[in-house]
């Protein structure tokens, strides 16, 4: 099949869905599919990005709790138009269909193949949704089939938009998160985070911004070492709060706190592999703990906030302990159970290694192009010309 995946968002910027894309692109190409990707990007990275179609420039948004970089120019429609004229794709695959606005304005506009949707997010509400609805309703009536990341995430959207959703959820490159030795790690890990002997590692990984919880684990750690020295913190990230965290760290004189920052991801994949414990204190709009996979193929026992996003993938005793959010005084009990019992972080690391198998980027595709094959087999091409004919209201 010839597919194209449309994002909202920068291609050229670190973020789940553009690893979700470029992960099942190079899954769907290694299968003999021609794949395309229109997606805003920034800079001159996406002149070397394979299939690259970029379309817009993106510009930070607050979104969700977080910041999204994407395109809200609506005068990208004559270009758009000429890409879906001249590829003629059997699949276009939006992920995130309704967000603005070049899923938008592609979900109107194509009149080729079949249209489906993916929808990533979780949250409570959604005031886009909710506002927009009359308009929207008239696009989501475009897709021929819709997935879902997580039961999270389809719960939430069918809040909206209701329809019959299949659940496939994102992939974990096996390949590329695993156990490494110890010739592996001094290779690939600089000399202040290697694993120390004698001192365990928690190890937390995410944007320092206010919904990932790093502020509750801080303090959780704050209390474990009031009653013992045997541990460190490492925190990978950056953002808003990064400098508010280090300050506070510096004023409550908590040890042995390392803020490394950003970091590559072959450092990222090495630190995951390194740990002892991979702690996730997220406290909500998490629609599925990718990051929870990646530490799980690592082999490591993970201490995580019982949120919907999270429930989904963990279980709690089996691949790791999951606690309440906003609770700094149970994070630190959990941890510090863990870091008392290494048969336990043992377990529970090999039993994470069993779950990721579930989640190979092979059987994903796997899912995704059965959904592909239903929505192409169950609407006829004269159904497609009428749909695409149907008038929908231009976005101003």
């Amino acid at each position: 099949m010839k597919i194209g995946l449309v994002s909202p968002y920068d291609y050229t910027r670190p973020g789940g869905v553009g690893e979700h894309i470029r992960h099942l692109a190079t899954e769907l190409r290694s299968r003999d599919h021609a794949v395309r990707i229109l997606a805003p990007a920034g800079g001159d990275a996406r002149e070397t990005i394979e299939g690259l179609h970029p379309l817009g420039r993106p510009i930070p948004v607050p979104a969700n709790g977080s910041v999204a970089r994407i395109s809200l120019s609506f005068h990208l429609a004559r270009r758009i138009r000429q890409i879906l004229d001249q590829e003629a794709f059997d699949v276009l695959h939006f992920h995130e269909p309704l967000m603005p606005a070049l899923p938008v304005t592609a979900l109107r506009l194509n009149r080729h193949g079949v249209n489906v949707g993916t929808f990533h997010a979780f949250a409570r509400q959604n005031l886009g949704y909710y506002y927009g609805r009359p308009i929207l309703r008239r696009l989501f009536r475009r897709l021929d089939a819709c997935i879902a990341v997580s039961e999270p995430a389809r719960t939430f959207v069918s809040r909206y938009f209701p329809a019959a959703y299949h659940v496939v959820p994102n992939g974990i490159d096996l390949g590329l998160f695993r156990p490494h030795d110890e010739a592996e790690l001094r290779s690939m890990l600089p000399e202040a985070l290697l694993p120390q002997p004698q001192v365990a590692t928690i190890l937390y990984v995410g944007r320092m911004e206010e919904r990932k919880g790093l502020a509750g684990l801080l303090e959780a750690y704050g209390l474990l070492r009031q009653v013992r020295a045997d541990c460190r913190l490492v925190a990978v990230g950056d953002g808003p709060l990064r400098l508010g965290f280090e300050r506070w760290v510096e004023e409550e004189a908590i040890p042995d706190v390392t803020f490394a920052g950003y970091v590559e991801e072959p450092v990222k994949r090495a630190l995951l592999a390194s740990c002892d414990i991979f702690c996730a204190p997220n406290f909500g709009k998490e629609s599925f703990g990718v990051i929870l996979l990646e530490a799980m193929a690592s082999g490591r026992a993970i201490v995580a906030t019982a949120i919907d996003g999270f429930r989904h993938v963990l279980h709690d005793g089996v691949e790791g302990r999951l606690v309440p959010p906003h609770d700094a005084a149970s994070l630190a009990a959990a941890l510090g159970r863990l870091l008392d019992d290494p048969a336990a972080r043992r377990r529970m690391g090999a039993a994470g290694r069993d779950t990721a198998q579930r989640y190979s980027w092979s059987r994903v595709t796997d899912e995704v192009l059965a959904v592909y094959r239903q929505a192409r087999a169950t609407i006829r091409p004269s159904e497609v010309t009428s749909v695409a004919k149907q008038p929908v209201p231009e976005l101003r």
